[in-house]
C-alpha cells in the first residue's frame, strides 16, 4: 500500500494537530492548584487568612460559604479538582469563626457580669 501524497495537508507527517481548547480539560499543574474551581481556591486562601483577628469575623463565614460552593461545583464537574482546598477553607474558616466569635461572646458576657 502506497503512502498518501504529501500535498494533502490531512496526511502530512510534519503537520502538528490543532490543540483542543476544551473547557473541561485538565490543567498544567496536575490538579495541585484548582484553577478551574475558583470558589474552592478562594475558600482556601480566605480560610487561611481568617486567622487574623479582626478580619476573621467576615472572612471565616465567607470561607465556609465559598468552600460549600466549591464542593458542589466539584461534585457536578468531576474533572475539576478542589475538594481538598474547599475542605481546608471550611475547616479553617469554621475553626477561627468559632474561636473569635466565642472570644467576643465571652468578653461581652464578662462585661455584663460585672
Amino acid at each position: 500500500m502506497n503512502p498518501p501524497p504529501i500535498s494533502d495537508p490531512r496526511y502530512n507527517p510534519n503537520t502538528v494537530p490543532p490543540m483542543s481548547s476544551s473547557p473541561m480539560q485538565g490543567d498544567g499543574t496536575g490538579g495541585v492548584i484548582p484553577f478551574k474551581n475558583p470558589s474552592a481556591l478562594a475558600s482556601y486562601y480566605i480560610g487561611l487568612f481568617s486567622l487574623l483577628p479582626i478580619l476573621s469575623y467576615v472572612m471565616g463565614p465567607a470561607a465556609i460559604v465559598l468552600g460549600i460552593k466549591g464542593l458542589k461545583y466539584a461534585k457536578t464537574h468531576p474533572i475539576v479538582k478542589g475538594q481538598v482546598h474547599a475542605w481546608v477553607g471550611i475547616v479553617c474558616g469554621g475553626l477561627w469563626t468559632l474561636v473569635y466569635y466565642g472570644f467576643t461572646f465571652m468578653m461581652i458576657l464578662s462585661l455584663l457580669m460585672r
